[in-house]
């Protein structure tokens, strides 16, 4: 599965009807976002808990997903026993689509893919998408028309317009202070990069 654009899927089907439904069941799903979401700082991190409440996911879908790669924490990663996570509002912001995809049927292969799509997406880009899945391929719509389209062809079944999962998601941290990260020792850097190292080993063995 790849994220395909939804641009032009649907030449030649406008019907004005099948079109103004559309629009209609868009907005009514809200699937138009026309928010403009708060900047974030990068540096700025949440413990595991604090994330898992913020994205509706479970303390083992957290440590499972950062083992695996799927979803890791960019502002802390774990250095051994005893130290915490930390993960930035972006990281959460992915927990919770990843857990949307998930509860539609979309496997977790395909949704890695979709993760490293949204990886490679600077932070605003990302409020301007929305996300289109059938269960089985994921489309990236970037205007209402894409959205429209996909809605009217029938092809995109389950929409998650990301700038509304952005202010869910600022609205759950809102009255939680968040936490900087301290910088690593030389050690913790060095553990660090020898857990990665055996992380990819696994992925690619």
């Amino acid at each position: 599965m790849a994220v395909s654009s939804g641009e032009g899927r649907n030449a030649g089907q406008d019907d004005p009807e099948r079109r103004q439904s559309a629009r209609q069941r868009a907005g009514e799903e809200g699937l138009l976002f026309d928010g403009r979401p708060v900047k974030v700082p990068a540096d700025i991190g949440y413990r595991g808990p604090t994330a898992c409440a913020a994205a509706g996911i479970t303390y083992r879908q957290l440590d499972y997903w950062a083992r695996t790669g799927l979803v890791e924490p960019t502002v802390r990663a774990a250095h051994g026993s005893g130290s915490q996570r930390l993960y930035g509002f972006r990281d959460i912001l992915v927990l919770k689509v990843v857990k949307r995809l998930l509860d539609t049927g979309v496997s977790l292969q395909q949704i890695r893919i979709a993760v490293q799509h949204l990886r490679d997406r600077g932070v605003n880009d990302l409020a301007e998408i929305t996300l289109m899945s059938d269960g089985v391929s994921v489309y990236e719509c970037t205007s209402p028309d894409e959205v429209i389209d996909l809605l009217q062809g029938g092809q995109g079944v389950f929409g998650i317009a990301l700038g509304r999962v952005w202010q869910e998601v600022e609205g759950s941290l809102a009255d939680i202070p968040g936490e900087r990260a301290e910088p690593a020792s030389p050690l913790e850097d060095h553990q660090a990069d020898e857990l990665a190292r055996r992380r990819r080993a696994r992925r690619t063995g």
